[in-house]
């Protein structure tokens, strides 16, 4: 194997080039070709000052994604980058691109860090349910303070070049073009001046005479952080960075870091993160799969869910045409449209110039024959068959042989909706959530006889969108949906059987999802599609409307709600539960925590089971991104699917046998094998 690491004399300057494509990941050849390079520029008195640098798209990136889980071969990141600090010859680390966990580590091992202005710099451990393992929690908070450090730390996100060098991070911004240049300049300035070590810093001290700082960042963050372990891990070394003497520091971060590691929190969202890449992949469609171009989208609807949907492709910059059958539900859905940017832009996540270039790229239309040249076309009406069909046959009529006829529906079967084209190859269902400007997760239903390059151009075009794409089959409520209905019996019966709703929710938030079921129904609207006959009230959700209480938007729903839309539960709603059970005769019982929440997690899992059973998903991972991205399901329990891996799959089935619900075969044989649904 050739070695990743290079070195080159620059006069008295000695260069250290990577190059470990695509990302300069930090693996063992990586580190032992860095700790080699650092040993001759030492070793070699003609060389006064080392620049590290990296050829490729990006500075150092992180760990090697390939090493996690293995047996650690030498040298060891810390090592290495002691060696680097150790030196008395001054060390500059040339960041482009990204220097992101590990890569960041070792520019903080370096006396001096040089930026091009688009480097990102960060310490991203944190979204794997990890802290920086390499000092990078002991060695930031000395160069940049406390304060600066935690939501690096912390929170996770890379800051600019602009910015790391305002809190300290970076000594200079260079050219983008002129790195190599500028760095060995910089490091040739630096010669014979004292080493600034920053394990030797003093930066953290205002932590130490400002304690309240970390309380303060808990709680501006602690919604973000809620559940989540790592973060608490995270503030907790920074803070020891500030009361410990460093080489004591950074034993408490290894402390840390093995915890977190060993732990099952870390373990989920690494198997999230190997999950999210695996979604990309389908089984039978070759990578090298030719796309259709899509130069020109077509949306049908203009409500909620199409005005969501055509913003995802005006903000990548395709253009958009909506159709509509009123000017005046036109207008209306391009006005929410705009609106919706326009407080984007007050947020600061868009310019005016933004703004006016995604509206530029809108159309609007009363007619079908203006959807003529779409390369795609996407139907978001209501939800029944028969409209769907009838939208698809005008389609078939009038767009362009080749372009792709889309459906969101949520429950419906897109093979029937096929039907009503003459090319059912090109019909695929595409099921945005709601708001589909904002949901991640875009589930991709493959039809019987969706062609290849069909399905292949929809998950690229996915990540155009920036959506988290998930191929799913044909079946009724596809993955997601389908898994929520079992849980929905649930909740329903459980509340029947003498649980009160609000704990029902309350099982499902200390579980780690934003909200409960019955807190759902209220956000969505109870009152979606009831018939408005009071006469006819023979469910509880009908009962909950004749008595006008229509969820969030009139501020009664399951539960009360004040100006601020702070919930209280109902003594109405109560009563109107108590009727409905004692009219069925069902026995009222206390019920514990416990059993309400296998009652609800259990079903859901056998679903997924008989997903898998029927093709309908292509992995078990592929669920847990569904209802990690798609229903808030907590990210540091790794999904569905995985859970049920941590319970065991045996417990699963006991607990499912237990309360009298079904068990499907392929769960039952999983767990009578000692099976795991991944790996």
């Amino acid at each position: 194997m050739t070695n990743p690491i290079s070195t080159v004399h620059d006069g008295d300057v000695l260069v250290v080039v990577s190059n470990n494509p695509p990302v300069n990941a930090l693996g063992q050849a990586v580190r032992a070709g860095l700790q080699d390079a650092i040993a001759q520029g030492l070793a070699d008195d003609s060389v006064k000052a080392i620049v590290i640098r990296c050829d490729g798209r990006t500075f150092f990136a992180g760990a090697d994604i390939t090493e996690f889980g293995k047996p650690p071969v030498g040298p060891s990141l810390p090592e290495v980058l002691d060696a680097i600090e150790a030196s008395d010859k001054p060390v500059v680390a040339a960041i482009h691109g990204t220097a992101l966990g590990g890569g960041c580590e070792v520019a903080l091992a370096c006396h001096y860090r040089v930026a091009v202005p688009s480097a990102k710099i960060g310490l991203p451990e944190v979204k794997l349910g990890l802290i920086p393992g390499a000092a990078g929690t002991q060695r930031l908070p000395r160069l940049v303070g406390a304060e600066a450090a935690l939501p690096m730390v912390a929170i996770g996100n890379p800051i600019s070049a602009s910015k790391a060098k305002s809190i300290g991070l970076v000594d200079e911004i260079v050219g983008e073009d002129s790195l190599a240049a500028d760095a060995i300049a910089f490091a040739r300035g630096k010669i014979g001046q004292p080493i600034r070590r920053t394990s030797e810093g003093t930066a953290n001290q205002d932590g130490v005479k400002n304690p309240a700082i970390f309380d303060e960042f808990r709680a501006k963050n602690g919604r973000k952080m809620r559940g989540f372990d790592a973060p608490n891990a995270a503030i907790e070394a920074v803070r020891l960075a500030g009361e410990l003497p460093y080489s004591e520091g950074v034993k408490k971060e290894r402390e840390l870091f093995t915890q977190l590691m060993t732990g099952t929190q870390s373990a989920a969202m690494r198997h999230y993160f190997f999950a999210e890449r695996a979604a990309n992949k389908i089984d039978d469609v070759p990578a090298d799969t030719p796309l259709i171009p899509i130069a020109k989208v077509g949306v049908i609807g203009a409500g909620t869910m199409g005005g969501g949907i055509a913003m995802n492709f005006l903000s990548a910059g395709i253009p958009v045409t909506i159709l509509e059958m009123q000017q005046e539900a036109l207008d209306r859905g391009v006005g929410v449209i705009r609106k919706n940017y326009e407080n984007t832009a007050k947020r600061g996540r868009m310019t005016a110039e933004q703004v006016e270039a995604a509206m530029g790229n809108l159309s609007t239309t009363l007619q079908y024959n203006d959807l003529a040249d779409c390369d795609l076309v996407i139907e978001a009406v209501y939800e029944n068959m028969d409209v769907k069909k009838e939208v698809f046959g005008k389609l078939d009529t009038v767009v362009k042989q080749g372009a792709i006829l889309a459906s969101n529906t949520s429950y419906l079967d897109v093979n029937e909706i096929a039907t009503a084209t003459t090319r059912p190859g090109y019909v695929l269902g595409l099921h945005f959530f709601s708001p589909a400007n904002v949901m991640k997760l875009l589930e991709i239903v493959r039809g019987a006889e969706t062609r290849p390059d069909v399905l292949a151009t929809a998950m690229k075009l996915s990540k155009k969108i920036g959506k988290v794409a998930v191929v799913a089959g044909v079946c009724h409520g596809f993955i997601g949906n389908r898994m929520l209905s079992p849980r929905q019996e649930q909740a329903n019966a459980l509340i029947m059987e003498g649980a009160n709703y609000w704990e029902v929710d309350e099982v499902l938030l200390d579980f780690g999802f934003p909200m409960g079921p019955f807190q759902m129904a209220d956000l969505a609207g109870i009152d979606i599609g009831w018939h408005r006959d009071p006469s006819k009230v023979t469910t509880l959700r009908e009962a909950l409307c004749a008595a006008g209480r229509f969820g969030q938007k009139n501020g009664k729903g399951f539960y009360d709600y004040d100006e601020s839309r702070n919930r209280t539960p109902s003594d109405e709603v109560r009563a109107l539960i108590a009727e409905f059970a004692a009219k069925s005769g069902t026995p009222q019982r206390e019920i514990s925590k416990d059993e309400i929440k296998e009652r609800l997690l259990y079903p859901m899992v056998n679903e997924g089971a008989m997903i898998l059973d029927e093709g309908m998903a292509q992995r078990a991972s592929d669920i847990d991104v569904v209802w990690i991205n798609g229903y808030g399901w907590p990210l540091y329990t790794g999904g569905p699917m995985f859970w049920a891996d941590t319970v065991g799959l045996a417990n699963v089935v006991s607990g499912l046998e237990k309360y009298g619900l079904p068990v499907c075969d392929y769960l039952r044989g999983k767990a009578e094998r000692g099976e795991r649904f991944n790996g």
